[in-house]
């Protein structure tokens, strides 16, 4: 038998995320510095085997119906661009939480379409792996690489890989499943002007210039989920926190530490008081 392929699926964090435009077709033009956690699901594909999927970890019950996974509709993505595309059975172990704003389908379908690179000799930049990758979901894209970039569009426009400092940072998820199209469908129309991929290489330079930028989709998705301006609340109120901020469409909210260790403690006093919260300290990169 063929040896099994592993790929980590990291959690992608929206460093910042500001709405600049809306398109003929309905969806909005976004612009957002993403970075990526040291936290993944991990994904195994048995080559050879009989396809399909089987979801485990403490997040499988959230995930749906098998046939519904990102990771399934990534393979049929490739193989209608790839004839004779060699799969097998994938393993799906969810660490991260689902609809949390933190891109972990996303993750896993380009997980998916790395492990299929590898098993069938295709090259990481080869333009079937982005094209399948974009008609998979508008997150897949930048997570194919998972390294910090500007993100554009609606994901489709990346930017060169963008240099950050080390980011310890806690990670906080409420329990509550929130929904892209719930949080837009709340938005108020807010269009920010767009600003060019000079993004700081120093740490006390990137939180002055996060600052200055925010997640627009904030105000709506509180609307939804009134429990993530708590979790907002109690990031800002940790020891040496530098900047919190919810990531994507939410629930999931970050807060960004100096210092490793400080963010442990962090997530340690989280843990002690809200012992139903999805937590964890983690470094972006």
């Amino acid at each position: 038998m063929t040896a099994a392929l592993v790929e980590q699926a990291p959690a992608k964090i929206n460093l910042s995320l500001r709405v600049v435009g809306r398109r003929a077709d309905g969806y909005h033009e976004l612009e957002s510095l993403v970075a990526f956690a040291g936290i993944a699901d991990k994904l195994t594909l048995q080559p050879g085997d009989d396809g399909g999927l089987d979801v485990l970890g403490p997040f499988a019950g959230e995930c749906g119906a098998s046939a519904d996974n990102l990771v399934l509709k990534a393979v049929a993505a490739l193989r209608a661009r790839v004839p004779g595309l060699k799969a097998g059975r994938f393993v799906l172990e969810k660490h991260l939480p689902v609809a949390a704003g933190i891109g972990g389908g996303s993750a896993d379908a380009a997980a998916a379409l790395r492990l299929l690179a590898r098993c069938n000799g295709i090259s990481l930049d080869d333009a079937r792996l982005a094209q399948a990758a974009l008609q998979v979901g508008a997150d897949v894209p930048v997570c194919l690489a998972s390294r910090a970039r500007m993100m554009r569009g609606v994901g489709e426009q990346l930017s060169a890989p963008v240099a950050l400092p080390p980011l310890p940072a806690v990670l906080v998820n409420p329990g509550v499943p929130l929904g892209t199209r719930d949080v837009f469908a709340r938005f108020t129309v807010k269009h920010d002007v767009a600003t060019g991929d000079s993004v700081p290489a120093d740490f006390e330079s990137l939180i002055g210039w996060l600052d200055r930028r925010g997640n627009d989709l904030t105000a709506a998705a509180i609307t939804c989920a009134p429990v993530i301006a708590e979790v907002l609340t109690a990031l800002r109120a940790l020891t040496g926190v530098r900047l919190a901020r919810m990531s994507g469409s939410g629930a999931t909210c970050f807060a960004l530490f100096a210092a490793p260790a400080e963010a442990e403690a962090g997530a340690r006093r989280l843990q002690a008081a809200h012992r139903g919260w999805w937590i964890a300290a983690t470094e972006l990169r």
